[in-house]
């Protein structure tokens, strides 16, 4: 029989490239998503006649159990979240319901139903906000600076409490800012990425972002669910940092990305105060050592590469999408 996998989440970026991953691991694939209006497949388009979808929410304890109950999982994926820092400010109640007590209802339900199920827990550099350390690892105590940052350490600590209170096989991927071509537009690499592609094409003279002096520890999407799928496989659950280990400014962002383009984004790159947070994280950078040496994962697609991937794929579909 293949190994079943439920992942929450499953039409986001990270839920995408995890459900390729794991069906070419041969799984079984069953995919967790909210019965709204506003739901957008195109992430999964590619697979949707391979994988199970069913309804499900992080606020609704019944539906987690029945899915648990119904297909019976092996290893449960919990990348459902109000993910988009800016509107954690915006939607602090509800962030937290789902990003942190949706955390709760999911491992409740494991405790529930079958404590032999392996839980992954998509926890976020965010959590250590204002750092108390540079680089960050497993270690490093937490200082978030937003309502998502909260909530992702409320998250993660009761991922440990189960772990360490019923004896669930839960673990945490602590996991730096990490993007692709299937990034949401409101991150601010496929913000840039996508800015530019449109000024190149004709479409746009300017981009607008906010501050140019923050610092993400940013990897390849497709690199950092891997590492997910190495922690559940392990003979005992622990957390682990998942980064590249380098820091990139916003600035040499725009820099790489206008750069492939041929252009200077001195030209183009508008500073706008709407797009400033509250209070800001400055400098975030991860050390992966513990993944290296326990999980034998390293990333493979390096910064360069990675801008240059996605500066490449958003010209392609704008010229698709405008007959260009």
């Amino acid at each position: 029989m293949p190994t079943t996998a439920l992942i929450t989440g499953i039409t986001g970026q990270d839920g995408s490239y995890l459900a390729d991953f794991l069906l070419e691991k041969g799984y079984n694939v069953i995919g967790m998503v909210r019965r709204t209006s506003t739901v957008n497949f195109s992430r999964i388009q590619h697979i949707q006649e391979k994988i199970t979808l069913v309804s499900g929410d992080l606020l609704d304890q019944g539906s987690l159990i029945n899915i648990l109950q119904q297909f019976k999982p092996d290893e449960v994926y919990n990348l459902a979240a109000q993910s988009f820092v800016p509107a954690s400010w915006e939607q602090p109640v509800f962030t937290g319901e789902v990003t942190a007590l949706g955390v709760t209802r999911i491992l409740e339900a494991i405790r529930s139903v079958d404590k032999s199920i392996r839980f992954y827990q998509a926890s976020s550099s965010e959590m250590f906000g204002k750092v108390r350390e540079v680089p960050q690892t497993e270690r490093t105590p937490f200082y978030p600076r937003s309502p998502y940052g909260v909530a992702k350490v409320y998250g993660h600590w009761i991922t440990i409490n189960y772990r360490e209170s019923y004896g669930i096989h839960a673990t945490s991927g602590i996991l730096f800012n990490h993007s692709s071509p299937r990034r949401g537009l409101e991150f601010v690499l496929r913000k840039i990425t996508h800015g530019v592609a449109k000024i190149t094409l004709g479409l746009a003279d300017e981009l607008r972002l906010g501050n140019l002096d923050s610092q993400r520890d940013i990897g390849f999407a497709g690199d950092y669910v891997q590492a997910m799928w190495l922690m559940l496989q392990q003979p005992a659950p622990a957390d682990y940092v998942i980064a590249s280990g380098e820091t990139h400014s916003i600035r040499e962002m725009c820099e790489q990305a206008f750069g492939d383009a041929n252009l200077d984004w001195h030209d183009y790159v508008k500073q706008d105060p709407r797009f400033m947070r509250p209070a800001e994280v400055d400098l975030l950078i991860g050390d992966a050592s513990k993944a290296k040496a326990g999980l034998g994962w390293e990333p493979r697609v390096s910064f360069a590469q990675l801008v240059q991937m996605m500066v490449e794929h958003d010209t392609k579909q704008l010229k698709l999408e405008h007959n260009l």
